[in-house]
């Protein structure tokens, strides 16, 4: 058995390579992402482990808010004294590090990356820590010089003599540069300007006697923890944070952890969808490779093979199968994670190909993925195998279980359908966002399981009403492509299965981003009057240099300022909710249209009072008049009173709670915060245009800082959801290249099947040109159901979706009929491209090789 098990998968390996392909593709994904993700973790252990001081001294801080407030927290920097003279200090420095910067070269162009990685300006201290050396010019001295960082300096043209400009929160101040600082570890794709240690503070901070963090070095001997342990003792426990170099260096990576799980996840997403996808590739495949060799497993069995022989063979194929596509797809995975690795060198994040990390977990996962794919999928037809008769050996069987009936799927199905149905119904009907979106996962996965359980079932009405155009336009050859697509509806289900799965995901996706696409521009056009919005380009906080420089532009009647102040509130129902807050002046009713639901907006802004959302405030049992204790940056609490509700439909007016105060208490409670965004209004005989033209002038030494009117914010926000959409655009594209071959591995195996029937068709007068038709013509039914199929689901899947947002506040229901409707026509084009190969195969066929066919 082992012998003719071998001989059959040699025998068959044309046919089983585009199944091998599914394979490789879902296990490349999965190891691509796993070396990936580990070669950027063990790179970055090393750097932050080799950069970190023995102990840090940092500011206290009990929020993990990342929505930056422009505010430095900072320490003492004659605290570096007094640790120096604590036993086992060999020696201290006051670190000054800021990312609330932008650097400009003399043509007014950002010298920052635009990668989203910061621009950081640091004091030049070097020590054998330093992740630089100076490789050409001079250290800084004095006010008006830096270093660059080579990369940055190559990348942006910057050379030794050049003036940038450094817009610091103190204010702009010009330097030279001197020097190139070269990495002598990874860069992370930051941008680094270096400043003389003498000014740093001053420059950065606004006073000298401030400092970032204190970087402690431990004498010979003593360890980092003792060392931690004698520091707090002076520093008084609580009144900062104390890390060692391990904890620093964890801490740090934690901090890198998140964008690294955005590519792990994205990455793993594709590699599902080719597992799904690759499921309905392989089961068709085995479930028409056993049809067809009927008589050879009859054969068998009647020369003494049991079933239980019989169906290890066919999964012993299929373990081969999938041994094969594991490692085709390992070798893939490693490619993929060497174009990763080179795709972040050239956003500038320069890792080393050389130093890729492949550990046990990366083969055993790649394994444990394509052999338990192939193995799984294979097991259904492999039962069957098993049920072949003796008997099989002495009849005709032309293909196995065509003419079963299809009651089993319709119960199973029907109520797998049923299931779903109610739950995207209690969906629908839910109050609560976690219940709904609960329900939601459920119907999903219930009515996806149940469409291509009964998929078979929908074959001959859909296909019917699908093709029934064909005899009319193409004659006896539409007719027979036809049938051909309802001769076997299990195998067109299937077939089609491959590409439901990925097009209902995109129908569902589609519908839920244009529903929030039209929410998002409702509630603009509801909530924000003002003329103008101005904001940095990556929503980072800019300096009151601009402020001010707004508010003097020529016909601006009114500036409102917003900022951002990290908090965390208790509330009565005894629960501890970190958010964000938002800070604004008095006059924010002249640029927003805020609904209360009580209260205004002077009681939600005067001094010790703040706003929130009515439905976080119902949530969490709060009414006007409460009092809640809020917790604030730098280790800062306060009680403020709840003196305003808002309605916004669910749109808030911050973040999570919708939280708003007045400025004066964020300028209060985070000094020297930095404004986030500006609304403002022109002065009465200003047009709108001229207004805009002025402000672009006064803004062009700030290239970072756009002017936005309300149709340039919905652009933004379109953009920010299209990011979004274009992932799912890149699921459904690897969901189509695997539908497409199983597309064709169908109508090849399907050809092979009815090389006999061809060839009577040639011999009674079907030309080659209408043979090839035909079989385009049942391609693309076929690729139509599979569309059809997956667009209703997902249309399903996007309204439902959008019944969740509406508990978000967002009411607006769109469906994308371009979308749709461009959809339905590619996948006929898909549909004819799959047909190429096989029907160009069919028509070369010997007439009377082919009649002579068994």
């Amino acid at each position: 058995m082992l012998k003719a098990t071998l001989r059959s998968f040699l025998a068959h390996k044309g046919r089983l390579l585009l199944s091998a392909l599914a394979v490789v593709l879902s296990v490349a994904f999965v190891a691509g992402s796993l070396i990936f993700s580990d070669t950027v973790t063990r790179t970055f252990d090393r750097l932050f482990a080799s950069t970190s001081a023995d102990v840090t001294v940092e500011p206290k801080t009990d929020l993990k808010s990342s929505v930056p407030t422009g505010s430095v927290q900072t320490v003492p920097a004659a605290l570096a004294a007094r640790v120096a003279k604590v036993d086992g200090v060999a020696a201290t420095h006051a670190d000054v590090s800021v990312q609330n910067i932008v650097v400009v070269d003399s043509r007014n162009r950002s010298v920052g990356p635009t990668t989203g990685a910061p621009t950081i300006a640091t004091d030049w201290y070097l020590t054998h820590r330093s992740p630089v050396k100076l490789t050409s010019g001079h250290a800084p001295h004095g006010a008006d010089e830096a270093l660059l960082d080579a990369d940055t300096a190559d990348k942006k043209h910057v050379r030794i003599g050049d003036t940038l400009t450094v817009e610091a929160a103190p204010g702009t101040f010009r330097v030279k540069v001197v020097g190139i600082a070269t990495f002598t570890t990874t860069n992370p794709g930051a941008a680094l300007v270096f400043l003389d240690p003498a000014v740093a503070a001053k420059e950065l901070l606004g006073s000298a006697g401030r400092a970032t963090s204190i970087s402690v070095d431990a004498a010979k001997g003593v360890s980092d923890a003792e060392l931690k342990s004698r520091v707090g003792r002076v520093t008084g426990a609580g009144t900062y944070d104390l890390k060692t170099a391990d904890e620093q260096a964890k801490s740090a990576a934690a901090d890198l952890g998140g964008f690294l799980d955005v590519i792990k996840y994205v990455m793993l997403g594709f590699a599902g969808i080719a597992v799904l996808v690759g499921i309905f590739l392989i089961v068709n495949t085995f479930s028409m490779l056993i049809a067809q060799r009927t008589r050879e497993l009859g054969l068998l069995r009647a020369l003494g093979a049991d079933r239980r022989q019989v169906r290890r063979s066919v999964l012993t194929e299929a373990v081969l199968l999938g041994l094969v596509g594991s490692t085709l797809g390992l070798a893939a995975g490693i490619g993929l994670a060497f174009g990763l690795i080179t795709l972040m060198s050239a956003f500038g994040m320069n890792l080393k190909a050389t130093e890729m990390v492949i550990g046990w977990p990366t083969p055993v996962s790649a394994y444990v993925v394509g052999v338990g794919v192939t193995f799984v999928a294979a097991y259904l037809p492999a039962r069957r195998a098993a049920g072949v008769s003796p008997m099989a050996a002495l009849a005709d069987a032309e293909i196995a279980g065509v003419g079963r009936p299809l009651k089993t799927r319709a119960i199973v199905g029907g109520a797998v359908g049923a299931a779903g149905a109610a739950a995207l119904a209690g969906c629908a009907a839910a109050t609560k966002t976690a219940s709904a979106a609960s329900l939601l996962g459920v119907g999903v996965v219930l009515t996806l399981v149940a469409t291509v359980i009964a998929g078979p079932l929908l074959v001959r009405p859909v296909i019917r009403v699908l093709g029934g155009v064909f005899p009319a336009l193409f004659g006896s050859v539409g007719r027979m492509s036809q049938r051909n697509a309802l001769r076997n509806p299990r195998r067109t289900g299937a077939t089609a299965a491959a590409l439901m799965v990925g097009l209902a995901l995109v129908g569902g996706m589609s519908v839920a981003s244009a529903s929030m696409s039209r929410s998002f521009d409702q509630q603009i056009d509801k909530t924000l009057g003002a003329d103008f919005t101005v904001q940095n380009a990556n929503f980072q906080p800019f300096t009151k240099e601009i402020t001010d420089k707004v508010r003097a532009t020529e016909g601006v009647r009114l500036v409102v300022r917003q900022r951002f102040v990290p908090v965390a509130v208790r509330l009565p129902d005894g629960k501890r909710v970190e958010t964000t807050a938002s800070g604004y002046d008095p006059q924010v009713d002249d640029v927003a249209h805020v609904t209360y639901k009580s209260g205004d907006s002077a009681a939600a802004l005067a001094g010790g009072h703040l706003g929130m959302d009515v439905n976080f405030a119902e949530d969490h049992h709060v009414r006007l008049g409460s009092t809640v204790p809020v917790e604030l940056p730098g280790g800062r609490t306060t009680d403020m009173t709840v003196g305003a509700l808002t309605d916004q439909g669910g749109s808030g007016f911050g973040m999570q709670g919708g939280l708003f105060f007045g400025i004066a208490t964020a300028e209060k409670y985070v000094p020297g915060g930095q404004d986030a965004a500006l609304y403002v209004d022109k002065a009465p005989g200003t047009s709108a245009d001229r207004l805009r033209s002025r402000l672009e002038k006064t803004l062009e030494p700030y290239p970072q800082v756009q002017v936005r009117d309300q149709a340039d914010y919905k652009k933004l926000v379109h953009d920010q959801i299209a990011v979004l959409l274009y992932l799912v655009y890149a699921l459904l594209g690897l969901a189509i290249v695997i539908a497409v071959l199983g597309v064709v591995n169908t109508l090849a195996l399907s050809v092979v099947e009815r090389t006999r029937e061809i060839g009577l068709l040639r011999a009674i007068g079907l030309a080659r040109r209408q043979l090839r038709r035909m079989i385009r013509l049942e391609s693309v039914v076929i690729a139509v159901f599979g569309a059809v199929l997956g667009l209703t689901l997902g249309l399903v899947w996007g309204v439902c979706t959008q019944q969740v947002l509406a508990l978000q506040g967002m009411h607006a229901l769109a469906i994308p009929w371009g979308t749709i409707v461009a959809v339905v026509i590619g996948s006929a084009v898909v549909g004819v491209v799959a047909a190429l190969l096989p029907a160009l195969r069919a028509s070369r066929m010997n007439v009377l090789a082919a009649i002579a066919h068994e």
